[in-house]
């Protein structure tokens, strides 16, 4: 898959792991939204909202696991999917959804994620 995708992979879990302010920047463009849903009504905004936005959630380094792979890249948008499990019965799967800008950081970043268990209520 294209190397910008994994590259940016790659810092995310970077980024990830270590909660370092830096390591986070470098993923973002100045102005890139990042947004925890499709429906996000208060996305994080700009390189330094995302930063603090990060920062006040962070999921403590080691207290999860993550499992992805770059599905698709085209016209400068790349997507992801995978797995993070939280070893405490939290698993959830995930699709991120990234534009990028020419320079392989990203000017939009949106995740998707679903926990397991019935898709529909009418499924009994």
């Amino acid at each position: 898959m294209n190397a910008v995708v994994q590259n940016w992979l790659d810092g995310y879990l970077r980024a990830w792991s270590s909660n370092d302010s830096e390591d986070i920047r470098a993923l973002f463009t100045e102005d890139a939204t990042y947004a925890g849903g499709p429906f996000d009504p208060e996305p994080w905004v700009g390189r330094e909202g995302i930063v603090e936005g990060w920062l006040a959630h962070q999921d403590e380094p080691g207290s999860w696991s993550f499992e992805g792979v770059p599905l698709a890249y085209s016209d400068g948008v790349g997507v992801i999917q995978g797995r993070t499990d939280y070893g405490d019965g939290k698993l959830y799967a995930n699709l991120f959804v990234v534009t990028f800008a020419e320079d392989g950081r990203a000017r939009s970043f949106v995740e998707w994620f679903m926990e397991p268990g019935p898709v529909r209520s009418d499924q009994e």
